[in-house]
């Protein structure tokens, strides 16, 4: 009896270290997704303050999570079933798929990037228009949501396509937890802290209320930050993604140079190397995102004219 005891304690260990050792992999795995669509997180955390700009601060934060809960609706039952679907009976279209959303950031950042050029006032005129009642504004910032956390899905799961379909939707399902409270959690932080620094500039201890002062001023330069660390982003992820979705459909050049131009730039500068290298692939990555992004602007841009021009009768 004692040896079948200890058999079975020695079972469960085993299953219990099987166990953790799962739950580590799908941990590595999730944060390895997570970070590849570092852009599209990045992007939806300045782009979901604005929907709350200006309204009543006691109504900022109901809003964001009624934003935070579409999202997560958008995300685990939409979402996440269709590209597992996908991966599993249709993974020859993940590549192509993967390079249409690239295309699509690239076209983001690179509007950003004209309208800031042209000084470009997106908010030009509305300022003095009434603000859309909060309906309005969840049900717009969660549609803008659907087409970002579609990005984040399939490009979360071209990283773990090679995983057991049951191990892909665990992994996938923690991601989309996992970024949606991420990025919510910041921007409740941060479209708080004009209302947390107002508060300690009232207070009367000197340092309190200095920190408080500092707090309102920097936050239209952290917002601006933000959005500028989410466009360069948006390029970098964009352009890599087109980089290596060519690569896999058998156009080489471009990867290859890119490659040869990595390496070259590793071996010449010796310690720094590894850094100096991945900083070339990035930015070779940034300038294809801005090139193909520019592209399709102008196409848009023409399109539209052109709607403008002759619009139907």
């Amino acid at each position: 009896m004692a040896g079948g005891l200890v058999a079975l304690f020695d079972d469960v260990a085993t299953l219990a270290k099987a166990a953790a050792a799962s739950v580590d992999d799908i941990g590595a795995a999730a944060g390895r997704a997570s970070a590849k669509a570092a852009g599209v997180v990045v992007d939806d955390t300045a782009v979901t303050p604005q929907y709350v700009h200006g309204l009543a601060a006691e109504r900022e934060i109901p809003i964001i999570k009624r934003i935070a809960k579409g999202s997560l609706r958008n995300k685990l039952l939409i979402l996440l079933p269709a590209v597992l679907l996908l991966s599993q009976f249709l993974p020859w279209l993940l590549t192509p798929i993967l390079m249409v959303g690239g295309a699509y950031l690239c076209y983001e950042g690179a509007e950003k990037v004209w309208h800031k050029l042209r000084g470009h006032d997106e908010a030009h005129g509305a300022a003095d228009a009434a603000p859309p009642d909060e309906d309005t504004i969840v049900s717009g910032a969660v549609r803008t949501d659907f087409i970002l956390s579609a990005e984040i899905m399939v490009i979360s799961l071209n990283e773990v396509v090679d995983q057991p379909f049951l191990s892909r939707a665990v992994i996938l399902a923690v991601v989309a937890v996992g970024i949606t409270v991420l990025v919510y959690g910041v921007v409740g932080l941060i479209v708080k802290m004009d209302d947390a620094g107002l508060s300690l500039s009232a207070r009367p201890t000197k340092a309190v209320a200095a920190l408080g002062r500092g707090m309102v001023k920097a936050m239209p330069r952290l917002l601006a930050v933000i959005t500028v660390v989410g466009t360069a982003a948006m390029l970098w992820v964009g352009g890599h993604i087109l980089l290596v979705g060519t690569d896999e459909l058998g156009l080489h050049f471009l990867y290859e140079t890119v490659h040869h131009w990595e390496e070259a730039a590793h071996e010449a500068t010796g310690a720094l190397g590894g850094v100096v290298g991945w900083l070339v692939n990035t930015l070779a990555s940034a300038v294809l995102g801005l090139i193909v992004g520019a592209l399709v602007v102008a196409v848009m841009s023409l399109f539209h004219r052109r709607k403008q021009e002759n619009p139907a009768h």
